[in-house]
């Protein structure tokens, strides 16, 4: 028997955990390269794996040298790279190279990685997209933002062009009195500004995408239109069909994600974001060049062929021609099981899960493996019933109280001043107990509160309780001393400045950012230690003891 390719994967998150489950029965290797504990290595083991950063270039020519074509999990990855192991080849033994085919194709992954360019893409090709303009950063960015309010009038979104996903890198301008945080936050970034889109749903297609060696286009396959439902930015619920939507509006919705695709090059599945508008007209949104969350419900509802074994059977070029991705279901709910303020937050979740029982509908659990923490995405849940899903979601009622009820805990976890801004005070209760006035001032602080990331939120919410009770001025701010490191130089030196008298700054994750902050800045550093996956914040806690920090 003739030996299967080896599939090489730059990442190893649950989208490849999945992909690895969905490549096993069917005896294709797949090769990791991610941490040594990643969701898809607990899964799949396999000496092949290679263990580093799915960003680095030499770790990804050593997982090239292993296998017959590589692909991704996220599209956030070195296409330089890329474009060379596909075009000149890698070193497989001395004088001998081989070329390595990327599928998606590297030039798909380095358009999507744009988002403003891949919108600029569609539209030339006469795909539907909400009129966009690019913005200048530093010092013009101030008018450029001017500019873009002439253009498309208040509100408009101002997007990072590269690097965001889940609601990262989004910003609502809704008047001028924005431009000055909108600078703050984002003005190192390469942005593009975005008409408000006043739509009426979210829709997805997932797409399956076949081309023959030479790289010209064979077949595109659609799968159903579902309706995704954003809370907080992230996808929390999917219902398939759409509920209250008509078929035509589907197959329409069907139509445009196919006529997306057709404008791409390379093998493998994609998923296509769509805006269903008032008029009836759909307005493309964002493309992923991979699995994705609106088509996780295809591993119980298309079992012949999810999305899953469609990425593996469409990069290894064994698609059949005349395949049909109707669901053998008429219903089919997912719910995304997202880390709740606690630890255990949606152990409630997973316990219902397992004991909730229906003649008229099945439940099928994933877990990824992961450790919670607020807003992660640590596994799924899938419903799926011979009803319509008009029926299955009264059905599936019980999982999606509990599904809101981790998500409002978050919110009530979190300080009045950074809940969710789609939270409104009738869907918030912890937001009727707010004072009336904030002692918030980004103008002039005296205490400016910094983590590395929102998940910060439940440990810092004291600090915000304390301050408001005093009316102590504040501002708060997400800074990386990893991912942004030139904002937290920015931030430490100009503190004096601008008359901060204390620095507060959360210690999770690597635990560098109290220190690091220290060393920019004379003003006092508080240095709060974060529990992370493990050593219970001692990490943390040891990070911060070396630095000079009152």
């Amino acid at each position: 028997m003739a030996r299967k390719p080896v599939i090489g994967l730059l990442g190893g998150g649950q989208l490849g955990r999945m992909l690895c489950e969905a490549a096993g029965p069917l005896g294709i290797e797949i090769a990791i390269l991610d941490e040594a504990n990643c969701p898809a290595k607990q899964a799949n083991q396999n000496a092949k794996h290679v263990t580093g950063s799915f960003k680095d270039p030499e770790k990804i020519r050593e997982l090239a040298v292993k296998c017959d074509v590589l692909t991704v999990e996220i599209e956030h990855i070195n296409t330089d790279v890329l474009e060379e192991i596909a075009t000149k080849g890698v070193t497989v033994a001395p004088g001998v190279v081989k070329k390595v085919p990327v599928h998606p194709s590297w030039e798909t992954l380095r358009l999507i990685q744009d988002k403003y360019l891949q919108k600029e893409h569609f539209g030339k090709a006469g795909i539907p997209i909400a009129p966009q303009m690019a913005i200048e950063s530093g010092a013009s960015m101030p008018d450029s933002l001017r500019q873009a309010y002439e253009k498309f009038g208040f509100p408009f979104m101002l997007k990072a062009r590269k690097g965001s996903y889940d609601g990262r890198g989004n910003f609502k301008v809704s008047g001028v009195h924005d431009f000055e945080e909108a600078v703050t936050v984002m003005g190192k970034l390469p942005l593009y500004a975005e008409k408000w889109v006043p739509f009426e749903l979210e829709l997805a297609v997932m797409v399956v995408r076949t081309e023959d060696d030479d790289g010209q286009l064979r077949d595109v396959h659609a799968y159903p239109a579902v309706e995704t439902i954003h809370e907080d930015s992230i996808c929390t619920k999917v219902f398939y069909p759409p509920r209250n939507t008509p078929e035509t509006v589907s197959e329409k919705a069907r139509q445009v994600a196919s006529n997306v695709i057709m404008t791409l090059k390379g093998r493998g599945v994609f998923a296509v974001e769509m805006f269903l508008l008032a008029d009836g007209t759909i307005t493309v949104n964002e493309v992923a060049p991979r699995p994705h969350n609106s088509g996780h419900y295809t591993i119980e509802a298309v079992p012949y062929m999810s999305q899953y074994k469609a990425q593996v059977a469409s990069i290894l070029d064994i698609i059949p021609r005349s395949i049909n991705l109707q669901p053998r279901v008429a219903g089919a709910v997912m719910l995304n099981i997202l880390g709740g303020a606690q630890e255990d937050s949606h152990d409630a979740l997973v316990d219902l899960t397992e004991s909730l029982y229906d003649d008229d509908m099945d439940i099928f659990l994933h877990q990824y493996g992961k450790a919670s923490k607020p807003s992660r995405k640590i596994g799924h849940i899938t419903a799926t019933s011979y009803s319509p899903s008009t029926n299955l979601e009264q059905l599936a009622a019980p999982l999606i109280e509990e599904v809101d009820r981790i998500r409002q805990g978050r919110i009530d976890a979190a300080t009045a001043a950074l809940r969710p801004s789609d939270a409104t005070p009738a869907q918030n209760p912890a937001a009727a107990a707010a004072p009336a006035t904030s002692s918030r001032d980004p103008a002039n602080p005296l205490v400016v509160v910094t983590m590395g990331s929102d998940s910060d939120l439940p440990v810092l919410r004291a600090a915000f309780e304390v301050l408001e009770r005093f009316g102590v001025p504040y501002d708060f701010t997400i800074t990386s001393a990893h991912r942004t490191p030139h904002r937290m130089v920015e931030l430490g030196q100009s503190a004096a400045a601008r008359g901060v008298r204390v620095l507060i700054a959360a210690a999770g994750g690597a635990a560098h950012l109290p220190g690091m902050l220290a060393s920019e800045t004379t003003v006092p550093v508080i240095g709060v230690p974060i529990k992370a996956t493990h050593l219970d914040g001692h990490d943390s806690l040891l990070s911060i003891v070396p630095w000079r920090i009152t």
